[in-house]
């Protein structure tokens, strides 16, 4: 069953089966299709989130095993609805002793059955980066220990978790008490037989900081406690898929969300053996199959994928887009630049941060995929080209490439990649040392696929690295360092684009229609970095530039008066978070903003780092939120501001509903958005949901107008062919508030829908009581639909949303 519409709910051991089956009668009310769930299989215990999987063929005993899925399943089919999850291909989760697959790897080595699951380089030990400090160090501290591991022995850090000692071992046969007093670690003789114990196992334990150079094998972004899944290999791809076919094949789910495609070998490959083996499973039940996939502002999703498309970044970006006032950015970004003394241009944040994350959390990677170019550059009888040259160029095309990642196989790339190659060899070109544009362009051919089979390694480890490149130099970098407006960093985006015209937004939307009518649509998500009503809230100070520019210089001014040690661009983004976050009465913002300030200081790597925390810094600055709200000047001026924004923010939350629940795809709402959601990165975006105050005003049928709007646009969708299946048409709108409306039909046979929004209205409703203009500020303002012209003051008399 393809979906209308979902509803993604996290689950986890404090929200269960249980929970969710509890909510399903108002999610049908509300007029979703499908529950939409975070990942269902066996994750670490305690895990908020689901992606640590430890076993992918069991259902998590934690969120209420098979029984509670089963029981859920029967209450949405009781409802008329169905059920798609997230599933995860690229990893598991390694951390401490709970995987057994892992452990396995460890006992026996590259000889374990599980072996061929994780991508290790097997020319080393298994690198294990679980020792709080170097090895000498936590061997003389006796943090490392001789245990009892059921039936044999294992070794213990001071964390508790056991690790397995080799089963064939010749120096531990006998009396297992014997063994392990003879591997005492508070004796001279019994560290050296530890230290001799630990070279003899199929790991290596190390140092955790050591981990970004000396890991061989493939881990998940930067984090150790996830390892790469070899999932190309067929073998493999059955064993970690063969849950989600089973339930595929008994009908309790309809489809899939892939996670991170990007991480594997072959994303493209991958989704259409996924296509081929649910087509195998159900011949005539299609399954419903999205990935996660963040596409550049001009990067067209395959068609070849087998695939409805990605899970909705890209929509996320472009509706935003389309709520933000262009004349803002640069006016914005000269504000930026007085108060911060960096630069407004976000290249010249992303290009450091990914130089600074490529040379740091990334170079064990980096060093294999070097390696492995030149391995090919020998086998090309091309020996001149030198591992260092090879590094430059890779180093340099990685800094600048203007995707996540290309697609080439063995067999050849796809077309589109050549696009991408040329504007990564354009933008490589100026930073390429004198003389060796040639292994550049080496490089790239190869990436091309001109290597044949010999270069399949060299450009699947390229791939596998530019990806988490982006992710974490661009998003979990220089988005915390970039500060010209905050809506305008989110996942995917683009902050030197943060606005766009009318025109585009209609092209992306008709070429949506035409190329992946069934992808999903989202406006929020697990990974946001703000909610979806805090970009709307933000995104009309690129309205007001000057009014914000003025606001901005007493609270500035304020703040050096409570916080002098506190950096002038941190204060900035303080109050730009305040300004998406602020709820009155939310005793809980506070502790939220310490929460958001410590993660974002953390993230940007300039005052502080997870790996490093300056806590003196970072406490000045909670230090600083804290004085401002308890301030009473700041308190007052505030709050009047927050009271002028409140009609704009929330004319650009309605139809930023509007939009997406009525373009080309399949809408999701993320938890809790039918209400207003100011959220701020996670941890705060997975908050616990009420759920029973979400009922109780859904059946009031008062207040709540985002509720309300979003429950009767579903409605429409669940009526209307048109709105789930049907092109999209742009209109024209003529007269003197033109560019203030977005307008478009749906047809689809007969029927045909037009959708009209009234958009980027934060000057003109600054400071007014409805959310709305006056009828006669619109003056000739009409829509062409066909014959028919539809005036704006009479769509638009008493709401900024309209449907014909």
């Amino acid at each position: 069953m393809r979906p209308t519409a979902t509803y993604r709910l996290q689950l986890h051991a404090g929200f269960t089966f249980a929970d969710a089956q509890a909510v399903v009668p108002y999610l049908a009310r509300l007029g979703v299709s499908h529950l939409y769930a975070s990942p269902i299989t066996a994750a670490a215990k305690g895990s908020t989130h689901g992606y640590d999987v430890i076993d992918p063929t069991q259902v998590n005993p934690e969120l209420g095993g098979e029984d509670g899925l089963l029981s859920l399943v029967a209450t949405l089919k009781e409802h008329g609805l169905g059920l798609i999850i997230d599933i995860v291909p690229n990893h598991m989760g390694v951390a401490g002793d709970e995987n057994l697959w892992w452990l396995d790897v460890l006992e026996h080595g590259e000889g374990s059955t599980f072996a061929p699951v994780f991508d290790i380089d097997w020319r080393e030990k298994v690198a294990l980066p679980v020792v709080g400090t170097p090895l000498p160090q936590a061997l003389d501290d006796g943090a490392i220990k001789l245990v009892r591991r059921g039936s044999g022995l294992g070794i213990q850090l001071y964390d508790g978790a056991i690790y397995p000692v080799r089963a064939d071992d010749p120096d531990l046969a006998g009396d297992l008490d014997d063994a392990i007093a003879q591997h005492a670690p508070d004796r001279e003789e019994g560290r050296k037989a530890l230290m001799a114990l630990l070279d003899r196992q199929y790991y290596r334990l190390i140092y955790w900081r050591a981990a970004n150079d000396e890991l061989n094998w493939r881990r998940f972004f930067s984090i150790n406690e996830l390892a790469g899944v070899r999932i190309e290999d067929p073998a493999v791809f059955e064993r970690t898929h063969a849950l989600y076919f089973d339930l595929f094949r008994r009908g309790l789910i309809d489809g899939v969300r892939v996670d991170h495609v990007d991480g594997l070998s072959d994303p493209a490959g991958y989704c259409r053996r996924l296509r081929e083996r649910f087509a195998e499973i159900a011949p005539d039940r299609p399954a419903y199959v999205v990935v996660e996939k963040i596409l550049a502002a001009d990067e067209p999703f395959a068609t070849d994928w087998q695939i409805e498309g990605t899970s909705g970044y890209d929509f996320m970006r472009e509706v935003s887009e389309v709520l933000h006032e262009p004349s803002g950015q640069a006016p914005l970004g000269a504000l930026w630049e007085a108060v911060s003394g960096r630069s407004a241009a976000f290249a010249d944040e992303a290009v450091p941060a990914r130089q600074d994350l490529l040379s740091w959390q990334f170079e064990g990677q980096l060093e294999a995929c070097v390696a492995s170019f030149h391995a090919l550059a020998l086998h090309a009888g091309e020996g001149w080209i030198t591992k260092g040259m090879l590094r430059r160029a890779i180093e340099r095309l990685l800094w600048v490439f203007p995707v996540y990642r290309t697609y080439a196989t063995a067999t050849g790339a796809p077309d589109a990649d050549a696009k991408v190659r040329a504007e990564a060899r354009e933008a490589a070109l100026p930073l390429m040392p004198p003389g060796e544009i040639l292994v550049l362009d080496a490089v790239l051919d190869w990436l091309a696929g001109d290597g044949g089979a010999p270069a399949a390694d060299a450009v699947r480890r390229f791939q596998q690295l530019s990806a988490p490149i982006a992710a974490k130099g661009v998003e979990d970098t220089a988005f915390y360092r970039h500060g010209v407006l905050l809506s305008a960093n989110d996942v995917g985006f683009d902050p030197d684009g943060m606005a766009c015209p009318i025109a585009t937004f209609h092209q992306a939307m008709q070429h949506r229609a035409e190329r992946t009518p069934f992808a999903m649509l989202a406006t929020a998500t697990h990974d946001h970095k703000r909610g979806e009503d805090a970009r709307a809230r933000l995104a009309v100070l690129s309205a007001i530039p000057e009014e914000w520019s003025r606001r901005l210089e007493d609270w500035l001014a304020l703040a050096a008066r409570h916080a002098p040690g506190v950096d002038p661009a941190d204060a900035y983004l303080l109050l730009q978070t305040l300004v998406g976050a602020w709820e009155p009465g939310d005793d809980t913002l506070l502790p939220r903003l310490h929460d958001w300030q410590r993660k974002a200081l953390r993230e940007a790597k300039l005052r502080s780092s997870w790996e490093d925390p300056d806590e003196a810094y970072e406490g000045q600055c909670h230090d600083l939120a804290a004085a401002l709200l308890e301030d009473p000047t700041f308190q007052q001026d505030f709050g009047r501001f927050m009271a002028q924004l409140a009609a704009p923010a929330l004319a650009n939350t309605m139809a930023q509903t509007a939009l997406h629940l009525l373009s080309p795809g399949v809408p999701d709402i993320y938890q809790a958005c039918e209400l207003m959601d100011y959220s701020m990165v996670d941890p705060d975006n997975r908050r616990p949901v009420d759920f029973a105050s979400r009922q109780a005003l859904l059946e009031s049928g008062t207040g709540a107008k985002k509720l309300h709007l979003t429950r009767g646009l579903l409605d429409l969708r669940r009526t209307s062919t048109a709105i789930r299946e049907g092109d999209y048409e742009p209109l024209s709108v003529s007269g003197k508030r033109a560019e203030h409306v977005l307008a478009f039909a749906r047809n689809n046979g007969g029927e045909r829908v037009v959708c009209a929004m009234a958009i980027r209205l934060g000057a003109v409703l600054f400071g007014h009581e409805q959310p709305f203009p006056p009828p006669d500020w619109w003056g000739d303002t009409v829509i062409e639909d066909g014959a028919r012209k539809h005036q704006a003051s009479a769509l638009f008399a008493d709401d900024v949303v309209s449907t014909i």
